[in-house]
């Protein structure tokens, strides 16, 4: 059965990988072909194409490895002649064939002193990368057709470049919100103690004599300390409150949370006080004589208070006798941006500091160093993670629920941040040429040169190529620290 779940939670990570990344790829083809512009491929994922169909002129496919996605536009990479063009003179004229798939190097020219640029045909030397430049402008624009021109990437204003752009990392960005939203507000990422009472404590001792008889009874294989006959009762042992009773006021003072009832309980200490509580429906009042007694130090949450020598701090207050059952309750709408804000700015601090993070995941893969349960994982370590969280017995349905939509929101919300730098072949890397373009055209214009065409991003393959090459390193060290060196939760 464990199997089986663990197996069940691989999958629904999967599942929702692929929404996430399909999602992103929609709002990119939402936009393209609300442009005008010829979209010919949609795929998710990269590797083997698992299926595929048509729809149109566009085709839909699923591939093997989750790892990302795509949607083909013809124009990418501008044809190298239109990059020379005045806007406003020919820009969109009917493109001849030959104008659109460049000479490969190593193919002899067949007409003219111009098809190699020396004169008698002599053929000059290519520089680095041309080749390779010029294959993919011709990839890029195999689905041109003349008349079609004006249906390319290149051919739209900077403004809906950048609207087609930014659409899939939206996406993701809104996803992220949403399902951040379910969990802090709708749901609640963390338990909170109520005012409603989960177990009595029986007897009255200081807290650090509590804990001595505590380690004395895990010792002794028991799960808590008896009390002695010496011991005096606590308040709530002795007015009878039971597990269950919530308790609605202390002194004609309401309890509307932990908080507020832990500070009425030590203001009343050493005093006989009338505490209102509601039990199967109907309230009673109890008078309770509150007394004082050594007690651990709480944060607002109900836990424990460490001192700088690790041991917990104490002081002398008013003291009941109960624990609070825990529930879980979403934070006031009021404050979700402000948290949102806050794990914005955390996803991209992570970004920016992740260079230096995968070399320490690097020495933990080629070295002796432990690893950091902080570390960045892979789709691997999601996947082991999710597995590990769906086939634990240590949590609840809602608890597992929980875990499972924060991986996704900060999944969507790293998606997005990630999708942002702007270095090619990311998103971001394309906002930034439109947006140098546009600065471009924008100084022409202010300097009376006219407009030229679009920026030949073929020259940047060799960024391009950089940058690809290192996130397919950081992939497979990933890949191997997560199935050697996996981050285990222990659940």
């Amino acid at each position: 059965m464990t199997a089986l779940l663990y197996i069940l939670g691989v999958l629904l990570l999967l599942v929702g990988v692929g929404l996430s990344i399909g999602l992103h790829e929609l709002g990119h083809l939402t936009f393209a072909k609300r442009f005008g512009v010829k979209v010919s491929h949609y795929m998710i994922g990269f590797g083997p194409t698992l299926f595929k169909f048509r729809r149109g002129e566009t085709e839909y496919g699923v591939k093997l490895l989750p790892l990302g996605g795509f949607i083909a536009m013809p124009g990418m990479y501008p044809p190298k002649d239109r990059t020379n063009t005045r806007i406003g003179e020919d820009a969109l004229a009917p493109v001849a064939p030959h104008a659109l798939v460049e000479q490969p190097a190593g193919v002899a020219a067949t007409q003219g002193p111009s098809a190699q640029g020396e004169p008698g045909g002599r053929q000059r030397r290519r520089r680095p990368f041309e080749t390779t430049m010029a294959e993919a402008r011709a990839y890029s624009n195999q689905d041109i057709v003349p008349g079609e021109e004006h249906r390319t990437f290149y051919a739209l204003s900077v403004p809906k470049r950048l609207a087609v752009m930014f659409a899939g990392p939206a996406v993701n960005l809104v996803l992220g919100i949403i399902i951040m939203f379910i969990v802090l507000v709708c749901i609640g990422a963390n338990l909170q103690p109520t005012t409603t009472v989960q177990t009595i404590v029986e007897c009255a001792v200081p807290a650090s004599q509590a804990q001595e008889r505590q380690a004395e009874a895990a010792k002794q294989g028991r799960a808590e300390a008896a009390c002695t006959k010496a011991d005096p009762l606590t308040p709530a042992w002795q007015v009878g409150l039971r597990p269950g009773d919530r308790i609605v006021s202390i002194a004609g003072h309401a309890t509307s949370d932990w908080a507020a009832l832990g500070s009425q309980v030590r203001a009343a200490a050493g005093t006989t006080v009338p505490i209102v509580i509601e039990r199967d429906g109907a309230r009673q009042t109890l008078d309770v004589p509150v007394i004082r007694s050594e007690q651990a130090v709480t944060d607002e949450s109900g836990h424990p208070v460490t001192g700088a020598d690790g041991k917990p701090e104490t002081r002398e207050e008013g003291f009941l006798g109960i624990s609070p059952t825990m529930d879980r309750s979403g934070i006031p709408v009021g404050e979700f941006p402000g948290q949102m804000g806050q794990l914005i700015g955390q996803t991209f601090d992570a970004l920016i500091h992740l260079p230096q993070r995968l070399v320490a995941v690097g020495q933990v893969a080629f070295g002796d160093a432990e690893r950091d349960e902080n570390s960045p994982v892979g789709m691997v370590g999601v996947g082991r993670v999710t597995g590990e969280i769906v086939s634990s017995d240590r949590l609840d349905v809602t608890d597992k629920f929980l875990t499972g939509l924060n991986l996704l929101g900060g999944l969507n919300l790293f998606l997005f941040a990630f999708n942002m730098v702007p270095l090619l072949p990311l998103d971001g890397g394309h906002i930034a040429v439109a947006l140098y373009e546009g600065a471009r055209r924008r100084i022409n214009l202010r300097r009376g040169r006219g407009v030229i065409g679009p920026f030949d991003t073929a020259k940047l393959l060799p960024l391009t190529y950089a940058v690809t090459g290192l996130m397919l390193c950081m992939t497979v060290l990933l890949v191997y620290v997560d199935i050697f060196k996996p981050i285990r939760l222990g659940l």
